[in-house]
């Protein structure tokens, strides 16, 4: 099985916290085969640039790539995209990350409650 780990997933990870721990279980599974969206790359530096500083960005965007294969946003990818940010009203970038996980055939790993109950998700939490 192949996973997408959210952005929310790698907030966890990085903060150490318990969901997180249950993500550092997929992270750290070598047989586990992983994949982000260059939209979770982003996020996640625009988040420790936010709460850290630059060095904290690199840091984290060396360890997601280190682990990941890194799917950019192409054509299919952003049409896919639109059409679900149309359809569920949600924020473009989870609309691109949902299309990219169904495109590369992945379950999406996250406590995100836009994801909650669909049947290509992990969902973590309540």
């Amino acid at each position: 099985m192949t996973v997408l780990i959210d952005s929310w997933a790698w907030a966890e990870f990085f903060a150490g916290s318990k969901i997180g721990k249950i993500v550092k279980t997929y992270v750290m599974d070598e047989d586990q085969e992983i994949i982000i969206s260059s939209i979770n790359l982003a996020e996640i530096y625009r988040l420790a640039l936010d709460r850290f500083d630059e060095k904290t960005a690199e840091k984290r965007r060396r360890a997601m790539i280190s682990r990941c294969y890194l799917i950019p946003v192409d054509e299919e990818i952003a049409i896919k995209g639109a059409k679900f940010r149309h359809d569920r009203d949600w924020g473009l970038g989870d609309a691109l990350i949902y299309a990219t996980a169904i495109r590369e055939g992945a379950k999406v790993l996250t406590g995100d409650p836009h994801f909650k109950g669909l049947n290509d998700v992990i969902f973590l939490g309540d």
